[in-house]
């Protein structure tokens, strides 16, 4: 917990010039320069145990801490044609450890596979018309960790009604993935080894509606497909027979998941927000997500948000237990996260924008807190507790 806080003062203070010296725009004024419009400094900690792991074909330690720091910049001006121009720059550091991760090699005291940093920058740049309502939208992204890399792409369209009640979107999604093929060490072979391929694309479509001053409803649709190697190589599966396997999985994956989100001011100081999603796959996977959280002001500068999500979902076509599989099956997989559960996630936020600014710091204007606890049927249950500093 230590190095979080740390990790986001030291990134207050190199920003502590800018917050000091950097002029406020008058009301009609748009700046031609590139300035900064937000920042956001965020660090969270997780931590998670349960007895299902993957790595040991379904029972064992799933004991796992990661410790993220994000930083998100957004810079923005205007064109001499009127458009707005706005550059997202994102990085992000994990460090994590984990135990069952460690029982690749199951004679080892401590693996190279006991923890792992993974690096994750993004760059998104957005042009708006503000005057025609219409927004586009294109991003790179980039995730490296040592037994995986992942290069990603989007592009997105949205246009809002002539009334600017209404906004229709529409955005497509690719990753471009290499897994690095390690397997459990009994299964290890020469030849065996070297990187397979895994590619992710999807397809979204919302459409957002403000019914009135109070209420506001959005639609998301999405559909995603995958190919390639879509098995974890380090997963182990044990047959009835004793005998023990790699994780096989089929090469292709197509998901639907469908949602609504609804929000409602119930007065000046209350926001009540609603969403529920169901997702279908072809591996026979079924799922529903519901969840509500409500913001409350306490006062003009605090506000609490608790919230809860559930969660239930049947299992994969594919997936048994320890020792339930047999030689007659084609794919097979003890990955819980593809099992039958119900979990709840449960938890408080905690927002606070005192009129100082946060450390005396003017500009940046508000430090969020939030916490949640995750339980889930099979068992697992993970903590997770995030600190966000925005500069605005």
């Amino acid at each position: 917990m230590k190095r979080i806080f740390i990790t986001g003062f030291a990134l207050l203070s190199l920003f502590r010039l800018s917050a000091q010296n950097t002029p406020t725009d008058s009301t009609g004024y748009k700046s031609t320069k590139l300035k900064i419009e937000e920042i956001n400094l965020v660090s969270s900690y997780y931590k998670q145990d349960g007895n299902n792991s993957s790595v040991t074909g379904g029972i064992g330690t799933e004991k796992l801490t990661d410790i993220a720091n994000t930083v998100d910049v957004k810079l923005f001006k205007y064109g001499k044609n009127g458009l707005k121009h706005t550059f997202d720059v994102e990085v992000g550091v994990d460090h994590y450890t984990s135990a069952s991760s460690d029982m690749i090699d199951l004679q080892a005291n401590s693996s190279a596979s006991s923890g792992d940093i993974r690096f994750y920058p993004s760059v998104t740049y957005t042009r708006e018309n503000e005057a025609k309502g219409t927004t586009l939208s294109m991003g790179l992204s980039s995730s490296t960790e040592y037994d995986y890399q992942s290069f990603g792409g989007n592009v997105s369209f949205s246009k809002k009604t002539k009334d600017r009640n209404g906004e229709f979107t529409a955005k497509f999604q690719t990753f471009l993935d290499q897994v690095k093929l390690i397997l459990p060490i009994e299964l290890r072979t020469a030849g065996s080894g070297g990187n397979a391929s895994r590619n992710t694309f999807a397809g979204s479509l919302g459409y957002s509606q403000i019914v009135n001053r109070n209420f506001q409803l959005a639609f998301l649709a999405d559909i995603i497909s995958q190919s390639g190697y879509l098995s974890l190589p380090f997963h182990r599966v044990y047959f009835n027979d004793g005998s023990v396997h790699q994780e096989k999985l089929p090469d292709t994956r197509l998901k639907i998941p469908l949602a609504v989100r609804a929000s409602y001011f119930a007065g000046d100081n209350v926001i009540i927000r609603a969403y529920y999603r169901y997702y279908t796959d072809d591996w026979n996977l079924t799922a529903h997500t519901a969840e509500l959280e409500v913001p409350v002001k306490i006062t003009p500068f605090l506000s609490l948000s608790p919230f809860y999500r559930y969660y239930s979902q049947s299992a994969i076509k594919y997936f048994k237990g320890y020792q339930e599989h047999t030689d007659t099956e084609e794919f097979y997989t003890s990955n819980y996260d593809l099992s039958k559960f119900n979990s709840n996630f449960i938890g408080m936020g905690l927002k606070f924008t005192p009129p100082r600014g946060v450390f005396g710091l003017k500009h940046f204007n508000t430090i969020e807190l939030r916490y949640g606890h995750y339980t889930r049927t099979t068992p697992l249950t993970s903590d997770i507790f995030s600190v966000n500093i925005k500069y605005k």
